[in-house]
């Protein structure tokens, strides 16, 4: 990497600040060329900043020696006032100096490369930038600092003293070493498989946190599922109308419930329709159910169990609406279902249906020890390793000799999460998603 990069590292428009950031081997000579000088490493400084002739502007620089900067690195940060004119001829003037402008991502994938983190922890920059809510924060927060990284290591740990087990028996086969020394592998092996199963099954938690929880509300036609909608989004998103069969499309609202981020869906009222609009609303109703985190069967009084019946499932919540104009039906608690009544008219029970799913919310994605999976690339690849794995275990008991490529596939999966080994195929995709400057 011999280019000198830099990049606007706060939003663009006016502001009372604008960062921009550098970082390559150009930089010392880019502060040169701006007549900044070279201040003393991680001591602010303030200098004015001109280029040909042009006074751009009295700026604050930060200068950072490689290797102690954020890209490891020579690196620098011009702190500049925020107005338009003074971002465009501090940039020009770094054109002209012989810099680029940086790709997305590009300051933290020369981090990666340089050893400043590994991939988990880059992945973990993206997600904080992009957190929203406190639990999204605090994931990223833990991915970054290395919690995810250290559990794989551990694994790893785990998978190459099996090997070192295996491998010992069948090369030195003629040397003082104890029989069925390979076959002593199978309990470090069994307590892996457990960790890398119940990695696998907390998976789709850490994916809840960062990308939002899906709840989803079904029901048949005016049951009062846009009322509710609009009552828990606190705005008038749905059309709300007498008319049985008014939502005919899938309506999202991005929420945020006891610090999660959540994603709610109004849907078309369940029931068969000779309408050709109504019915493909009904379909993607119904697959909008089928991959929900949790559903929420809205009823109003003397609704039948209908359609719906077939898409709730056990933990989802009945809500019985228009609490004001008669009574829930509580014998739905008898098909194993919490039960809460609600009126959008009164707002009778709207609190205590915030609380029941903050509390839903905080069982399902705050309870496991392991640190969460936070993407798919993560869980794909923890469960090509338990598949490995499994493998292994079965034949160490039968052909040790056969056990140990599995064991260094199993390895090498856990390798590519962290970036390790093998990440050539996944870096122009993670790094793609970072907004540039970053």
């Amino acid at each position: 990497m011999t280019d000198t990069i830099f990049a606007l590292a706060t939003p663009p428009g006016r502001g009372a600040i604008a960062v921009i950031r550098l970082s390559g081997p150009g930089v010392d000579q880019a502060l040169d060329g701006l007549g900044a000088g070279r201040p003393k490493p991680r001591l602010a400084s303030v200098r004015s900043l001109s280029r040909a002739g042009e006074h751009i502007d009295h700026a604050l620089v930060l200068r950072f020696v490689s290797p102690n900067s954020y890209t490891g690195e020579d690196a620098a940060e011009l702190h500049l006032h925020g107005g338009r004119a003074v971002v465009e001829a501090a940039s020009r003037a770094l054109i002209a100096l012989g810099l680029r402008p940086a790709e997305p991502g590009e300051f933290t994938r020369r981090a990666f490369q340089n050893g400043r983190m590994d991939l988990a922890q880059a992945e973990a920059v993206a997600d904080l930038i992009d957190a929203e809510t406190t639990a999204q924060a605090r994931q990223a927060l833990g991915q970054l600092d290395g919690r995810l990284s250290q559990t794989y290591a551990g694994f790893r740990r785990d998978l190459l003293k099996a090997l070192a087990l295996v491998e010992a028996e069948i090369d030195f086969p003629d040397e003082e070493v104890p029989d069925n020394l390979a076959r002593t592998a199978g309990p470090v092996l069994d307590r892996l498989a457990n960790d890398l199963r119940r990695a696998v099954d907390t998976g789709r938690r850490g994916e809840r946190v960062r990308q939002g929880y899906r709840i989803v509300l079904i029901g048949e036609t005016n049951a009062g599922k846009s009322s509710l909608f609009n009552a828990l989004t606190a705005r008038e998103a749905a059309i709300v109308t007498p008319i049985a069969g008014t939502t005919r499309d899938v309506l999202d609202a991005d929420l945020v419930i006891g610090g999660y981020a959540v994603t709610l869906s109004d849907t078309a009222g369940l029931r068969d329709s000779d309408d050709p609009v109504e019915a493909e609303g009904v379909r993607r109703a119904r697959a909008r159910a089928e991959a929900a985190d949790l559903r929420l069967w809205v009823r109003a009084p003397g609704d039948p169990a209908g359609v719906a019946a077939a898409y709730v499932r056990p933990g989802d919540l009945i809500v019985a609406t228009k609490a004001d104009l008669a009574e829930g039906r509580r014998e739905d608690e008898a098909a194993g279902l919490d039960w809460l009544a609600v009126s959008t008219t009164t707002g009778q029970g709207l609190e205590a249906l915030h609380d029941w799913l903050a509390r839903r919310l905080a069982e399902d994605l705050a309870g496991a020890d392991f640190p969460a999976v936070t993407r798919e690339r993560h869980r794909l690849r923890l469960t090509e390793a338990l598949a490995a794995v499994a493998t292994a275990r079965v034949a160490l008991d039968q052909a040790p000799e056969m056990a140990g490529e599995d064991l260094r596939r199993a390895a090498s999966a856990l390798s590519r999460v962290t970036g390790e080994i093998g990440v050539e195929d996944v870096l122009g995709e993670v790094f793609a998603t970072f907004c540039i400057g970053k």
